[in-house]
């Protein structure tokens, strides 16, 4: 191949590269896209699930609706990361799991059962708090 084609070839890798990596972060970060600040939603339910992993932590709960129906949600919260710089590990989420549980959270902005978890509290009091965003 000609030094033209190569450089072709390079420039073409090199922007779909940056397309990706920008696309990546802002899905990442669109966070005012997908949550609604102004939809702060308490559910009181049963923690059925905890999965410890990057780029964030998610919760699943099971919570009665108005109708006294189980709804099955997923709270997102900061990544491990951000919970192990505030001495928070995955057994201290886990220690919940069965029992019941009260988050406070914002919802997403689609109406859907996914929200963004401020707070959990934990049948014996403690809590453990979620930056917005993560």
């Amino acid at each position: 191949m000609d030094a033209k084609v190569n450089y072709r070839i390079g420039s073409a890798a090199t922007a779909l590269a940056i397309l990706f990596i920008v696309g990546t972060v802002r899905a990442h970060h669109g966070y005012a896209i997908v949550f609604d600040p102004s939809k702060k939603v308490t559910l009181t339910g049963t923690l059925t699930k905890v999965d410890w992993r990057n780029p964030h932590i998610e919760l699943s709960l099971d919570a009665n609706n108005d109708r006294g129906q189980v709804e099955s949600w997923v709270i997102e919260g900061g990544p491990p990361n951000f919970f192990r710089n505030r001495n928070v590990g995955r057994s201290d989420f886990e220690k919940g799991i069965g029992q019941a549980v009260t988050v406070e959270a914002l919802r997403a902005r689609d109406g859907s059962r996914f929200a963004s978890l401020l707070k959990l509290t934990f049948p014996d009091g403690t809590s453990v708090t979620s930056a917005p965003g993560g």
